[in-house]
């Protein structure tokens, strides 16, 4: 694991056998490879530079092993603008996930359960790629996308079942921006709500360029009234709109 800083001490992670005896439900039926290892991760792994996990497993121990859906909660990793995390499982409980504090990179990472987000992206003019990979088990959002103006999210080659919503961009953040975000090549297994929710008024930009849709009534977008007072958001449309959503190479239901 190369260009890695953390702030763990010695205690804060625990190596397990492969073969433990931890059982996870909601595996996503993409191809999760087999876990190398396992690590409890007892304080937010900090990463700049590469964090290359070689599919070990890290699950969320102490503060960080609650598994509910309470906002506010640390995550496992945490990265640095420019960094990149690949060839990582994440387990089961996996606090908030992942969070990018600019551009990031997101490469072969598994959420074999989601807690309360897979990740979440920050800062202004920050690029997101999440390429390969998968999740489920997601009660709410997988990617919850809080950045300033400027940048994109990419989601490529990435599966996802189980779910609320792949991709939300803040619909009640006190700073907002107009946030553009694409997906290219993504498999969607019920049960599953949509595939993302998008401020329309606030300028949101979503293209959709390739999905399948497995199994059941999974939506394409939802659309809605963002604002910045922290009030629930408002819907006020769903599906394609040929602007703000734009889909294109849609399979299934």
């Amino acid at each position: 694991m190369t260009g890695m800083r953390t702030r763990m001490t010695a205690a804060a992670v625990a190596v397990v056998g492969v073969g433990a005896a931890v059982i996870f439900a909601n595996i996503s039926s993409a191809a999760v490879p087999p876990a190398t290892g396992e690590q409890v991760v007892t304080e937010t792994i900090e990463v700049s530079g590469v964090f290359d996990g070689e599919n070990q497993r890290f699950i969320g121990g102490g503060a960080l092993g609650g598994g509910g859906q309470d906002e506010g909660q640390d995550p496992l990793f945490e990265l640095a603008a420019g960094a990149t995390l690949q060839n990582v499982i994440l387990g089961s409980p996996a606090a908030d996930g992942v969070h990018c504090q600019g551009s990031c990179t997101l490469s072969n990472v598994h959420w074999e359960d989601v807690g309360e987000d897979a990740a979440t992206f920050r800062g202004a003019n920050a690029t997101v790629v999440i390429a390969g990979g998968s999740a489920a088990g997601a009660d709410d959002k997988v990617f919850q996308d809080n950045r300033g103006a400027g940048g994109s999210v990419t989601i490529r080659d990435f599966e996802v079942s189980d779910f609320g919503k792949l991709y939300r961009s803040c619909g009640n953040c006190s700073t907002q921006a107009a946030r553009t975000v694409r997906m290219e090549n993504i498999t969607a297994n019920t049960p599953g709500d949509t595939l993302a929710g998008i401020n329309v008024n606030l300028g949101d930009r979503l293209t959709i360029d390739g999905v399948r849709l497995v199994g059941g009534d999974i939506g394409l977008c939802d659309l809605f009234e963002g604002n910045d007072t922290g009030d629930e958001p408002t819907k006020i449309g769903e599906g394609p709109d040929g602007t703000s959503c734009v889909a294109t190479g849609v399979e299934g239901s």
